[in-house]
């Protein structure tokens, strides 16, 4: 599954465009998680190439939620324990991280 599409990409602020914004009134454009892991990744802002920034939440056992930096290089290589590839929620809508939080 290609996790960001070329539509996704043009709707996605670039780095650092969100900064002024208040953390709860961001909002993740894209939902991406690892199938069978509590790892899940809310895209918020995006360089074009590999970089995104946005709401990582890995689950309570392996550091909980947190704002940073990831490589959609790096998600797109991961694997779960059953070998299932990272997926885009398909389903997801732009959401406020106020929500997405609650």
């Amino acid at each position: 599954m290609k996790l960001l599409t070329k539509k996704l990409v043009a709707k996605i602020p670039k780095l650092y465009e969100t900064e002024g914004i208040d953390a709860p009134d961001k909002v993740a454009q894209v939902k991406l998680f690892l199938p069978g892991t509590p790892w899940t990744w809310y895209v918020i802002e995006y360089d074009g190439d590999d970089r995104c920034f946005g709401l990582v939440d890995s689950g309570a056992n392996y550091g909980g939620i947190e704002f940073g930096y990831f490589s959609l290089r790096e998600i797109e290589n991961l694997k779960s324990p059953w070998g299932l590839r990272a997926e885009r929620d398909l389903h997801w809508k732009p959401t406020q991280l106020d929500y997405v939080r609650a």
